[in-house]
């Protein structure tokens, strides 16, 4: 007997909370996003079906839309607060520090506790209730004692659980009703994405991560907030009014258990990187402050500091608060990320692409522990939508990146003046060009030397091979001796010959060595991004990656072929097919190859071979299983799951309702499949 419709809603559900927390808590996706949207897809389609079974916490109810045109909507009503969100008092020294443990050893009269070590994220903080294992309301910080009621946007956050087991519940001793507190920040890669659709749109750059993310808050629009793909971290819970356990890093726990975005106490393997850490003196506070400043720009999100708590509640009651903030906690803060400056000149640079970027020449500033003299400006239309010259006085930013970016003109210069493309490159003299459909000014030739020291930067970068410490410095140096001349070059350098660069000792060689070494084992996704073939950007390479599942297979494929992967259109295959035909770049390939590299993509061996080779589409719903445990089984026996029908597709699998793939495939004549047939042929 087939599953009821409330039982295939519940069975969807299910699935796409657990893809949910896999994605947006535990940053460890085990499908692609097409698959999630497959997914998401089918269960609107069932709920549109039986609205009586739609429920304030399915995973569709995130996707909330704007009420009917002349509907009176008062969105953000004011809530009191249950017990006041207060602020941190800061330290902006180890002095300040130093005084802060003082005053607290001073009055509780002992030193038998700990401090937990916290990130500070750089976001908005909010106020979670849950009532009957079910997330009812939320709240901004507002004035500390009321804020404003956000609940429809705060639901559109992935990685906030809408409801949770109740078995979770029991099995720690929670009760049904709580409240979670904690920060709404963007990730560096989604605040890149939210200022590129303002680009597209026309609207305004945001500054910065915390004021995208407070604005998303408090859209009227709750879809918006959803686009920003805003994260929730929280760090603290409370059980009415009163904070339950008996430490901080007991709750900490607790929330990691209840499927929330927490991370881990340093030390153990965390797929997240919100480590906090358990420190039983200032000296091992003042340790962890200074190992997380090392690696904050490559936070994938922003932090300003580290939050310090007294651990032990029954002390934080003991010390208590002023009239503004707790005498229990302290916010150690970072050097701030903006600084002003003025624009003494504006020159061009050549991309990987052959692109001309104009960088602005900055009056030297000292911005985070670094002296800043460049920032990027993207193209013409940035400087001209900030209404940039020669002269200007203007705000830079260094948000989680090694070079910051121009956020506004605060003052024109008195003797300002204009900045214009020039008409041919500076590196190799060649006239540029301009597309009539593209922002950028390009080199259009491809012998042009300094796309290659670009190209090398790109390759290093964070998001592809992640290589710290190349770069520009060091790949100018490299380039120029003659050591690199390409990616491959990179993997036969040693030591010795790094050391003898200006700038570089003999241990920051070794551990560039190391870092090169390591970025071996990076995978087949990050290797096809670093590669720098036009239009391939991250989600692109993850998308090939798991269609072809190796460099050779990508290498070798058609236009069709690539035109078959979701979301690559004809342009971008045409691109990927010029790069792979190019002499050149499958020498450096196998160069790559021979250093030790990944080329393919580690995957589950499949159960067996009888469907090797052969292609499957699927279109409608499946009583007896998902699509997506459907497409596994394809993949356990060897088979691939592609989404666009065609000539050479081997099987089109037909559930109930099926779509425009149906009729492609017997106006193609591909044969089609019911479920039982699906089924017989897999000999289950």
């Amino acid at each position: 007997m087939g599953k009821s419709a409330a039982e295939k809603i519940e069975s969807l559900r299910n699935s796409i909370r657990y893809h949910e927390h896999r994605y947006y808590v535990l940053d460890d996706p085990v499908i692609s996003d097409a698959k999630f949207d497959k997914l998401m897809n089918r269960l609107k389609a069932l709920e549109a079906e039986h609205p009586e079974l739609v429920t304030p916490d399915s995973p569709t109810q995130r996707l909330v839309s704007l009420p009917k045109q002349g509907i009176l909507w008062l969105p953000f009503q004011t809530v009191q607060h249950v017990r006041p969100m207060f602020s941190l008092d800061n330290a902006y020294s180890f002095e300040d520090l130093a005084a802060f443990d003082k005053r607290v050893r001073g009055i509780l009269g002992r030193s038998e506790f700990t401090y937990v070590c916290e990130h500070k994220f750089d976001g908005a903080s909010l106020s979670l209730l849950y009532e009957a294992d079910r997330l009812v309301r939320g709240v901004t910080r507002g004035t500390g004692t009321e804020g404003e009621e956000v609940t429809r946007n705060v639901k559109s956050i992935p990685s906030i659980p809408q409801a949770i087991a109740p078995k979770k519940l029991e099995a720690r001793g929670f009760p049904p009703s709580f409240e979670v507190r904690g920060e709404a920040i963007l990730t560096h890669k989604a605040f890149d994405e939210l200022n590129a659709r303002q680009e597209k749109d026309g609207a305004d750059r945001f500054a910065n991560p915390r004021n995208a993310a407070a604005g998303a808050l408090r859209t009227l629009d709750p879809t918006q907030s959803f686009a920003h793909r805003l994260d929730f971290c929280p760090y603290q819970l409370l059980v009415d009014g009163r904070m339950p356990f008996g430490t901080q890093s007991a709750v900490l726990g607790a929330l990691e258990k209840l499927d929330f975005k927490v991370g881990k106490a340093r030390g153990r393997k965390s797929p997240v990187s919100m480590d906090w850490r358990v420190c039983d003196s200032l000296e091992r506070v003042k340790a962890y402050i200074k190992r997380l400043e090392s690696k904050r720009e490559k936070l994938p999100y922003e932090i300003d500091g580290v939050v310090v708590k007294v651990n032990e509640f029954a002390m934080q009651e003991e010390l208590g608060f002023t009239a503004k903030a707790p005498r229990w906690a302290i916010a150690y803060k970072y050097p701030a990320h903006q600084e002003s400056t003025v624009v003494t000149d504006i020159i061009v640079q050549v991309g990987r692409t052959g692109a001309i970027t104009p960088v602005a020449v900055l009056r030297p500033v000292q911005l985070s522990g670094v002296t800043v003299r460049r920032s990027t400006l993207h193209n013409m239309d940035e400087i001209e939508r900030l209404g940039l010259q020669i002269g200007d006085t203007v705000l830079i930013e260094r948000a989680g990146e090694v070079i910051p970016h121009v956020v506004k003109v605060v003052k024109p210069g008195k003797q300002r003046r204009p900045f214009k493309i020039p008409e041919r490159c500076p590196e190799c003299n060649s006239k540029i060009h301009k597309a009539d459909d593209e922002v950028a000014y390009r080199c259009v030739n491809a012998a042009c030397p300094a796309k290659r020291k670009e190209s090398l930067l790109h390759f290093a970068s964070r998001h592809a091979m992640n290589i710290d410490g190349l770069g520009e410095t060091i790949v100018d140096q490299l380039v120029d001796k003659g050591l690199v001349k390409d990616f491959a070059d990179l993997y036969h350098l040693d030591a010795d010959s790094v050391a003898n660069l200006e700038r570089m000792a003999e241990k920051s060689a070794q551990n560039l060595i190391d870092e090169i070494k390591e970025s071996k084992s990076r995978g087949l996704v990050r290797l096809i991004y670093a590669l720098g073939i036009r239009f391939v950007g991250e989600r692109t390479g993850q998308l090939l990656a798991e269609n072809f599942g190796s460099m050779k297979k990508l290498a070798d494929a058609s236009l069709e072929e690539l035109t078959e992967v979701p979301e690559v259109g004809p342009k971008v295959a045409t691109s990927i097919v010029d790069f792979f035909s190019e002499p050149a770049n499958k020498a450096v390939l196998q160069r790559l190859e021979e250093a030790g590299l990944k080329m393919k993509e580690e995957r589950k061996a499949p159960r067996d071979n009888s469907l090797a080779g052969q292609s499957f589409v699927f279109t409608g719903g499946l009583a007896h299983r998902s699509r997506e445990e459907a497409g596994q089984l394809v993949v356990d026996r060897g088979g691939k799951v592609i989404s666009t029908v065609s000539k050479k597709t081997d099987y089109v699998v037909v559930g109930t309702d099926p779509g425009s793939k149906y009729d492609k495939a017997k106006e193609l004549g591909v044969p089609i499949l019911d479920e039982s047939g699906f089924e017989k042929l897999l000999r289950l």
